[in-house]
């Protein structure tokens, strides 16, 4: 069983506060009986996107375990570029600046293709053409029978919240169809959504972490849809079995 931990939006500032909760899951990580096989950090990594944040997080992902990490509309592509925390050689264009940081991961059997769905100065993902040819060629040349996992920040599926579903990513038809030319890939993992959330899209798995920095209400909730910033941080293990099933289990660091 191939065991991913899947933490998002930790939205790292110069507060203690953002540096507590995020902590909170790391310490949480650091106790387990059993490491993890990878741990995915699904975008807005940074509140502002500077340096310094980035050197804030990789003093803090002291980790044994592989992490993988895609952008969000919070974060600035040179300054995490520059950083630690991503390897130049998974980088689809390491030496350019401003271009999308899609990666390309392999852990044990398990490939991962890391999506920047990010546009400069946007709340919303768009991956364009350039970003699905790039998707397409790497599947394609994926060993087949092998595991995939496409993950990115931006959920391609609308969520039933209107304020998500109008930030989300702008052409996921476009990347549905893309995806369901390939029966190796196992799920799409995204953050953004600031809450634990379930549904399919392709016909696969389409599951987001719940927000570390912060957690979504629903329209119908207690606060008419906005952001809680009282709720504890969370995060997500997903598991992964022979049979290339995602099976997926959240938890809430109280």
């Amino acid at each position: 069983m191939f065991v991913i931990a899947h933490v998002s939006d930790p939205h790292i500032d110069t507060t203690e506060r953002s540096r507590r909760r995020f902590g909170r899951v790391v310490d949480h990580l650091a106790t387990l009986t059993r490491p993890v096989d990878a741990i995915l950090l699904s975008g807005d990594v940074a509140d502002r996107g500077t340096a310094e944040e980035y050197a804030v997080v990789t003093k803090l992902l002291d980790q044994s375990a592989p992490v993988l990490i895609c952008p969000g509309n919070h974060d600035d592509r040179d300054a995490l570029r520059e950083s630690a925390l991503l390897p130049r050689s998974a980088l689809a264009f390491p030496d350019q600046p401003g271009a999308p940081l899609h990666q390309v991961r392999r852990v044990g059997g398990t490939l991962f293709v890391l999506l920047d769905a990010t546009v400069p100065g946007e709340p919303y993902g768009e991956l364009g053409k350039e970003g699905l040819a790039w998707l397409r060629e790497q599947l394609a040349s994926a060993t087949s029978g092998s595991p995939v996992v496409i993950a990115l920040h931006h959920p391609p599926a609308t969520l039933g919240h209107p304020g998500i579903d109008d930030m989300g990513l702008r052409d996921g038809a476009a990347l549905a169809t893309v995806i369901e030319d390939f029966p190796d890939v196992a799920a799409v993992l995204t953050g953004h959504a600031h809450t634990a959330v379930s549904t399919t899209f392709a016909d696969r798995p389409h599951v987001g972490a719940v927000g570390v920095n912060s957690t979504l209400r629903l329209p119908w909730e207690i606060g008419d849809g906005r952001t809680d910033h009282s709720a504890p941080p969370g995060l997500a293990f997903h598991l992964l079995d022979g049979d290339r099933r995602l099976i997926t289990h959240f938890r809430t660091l109280a």
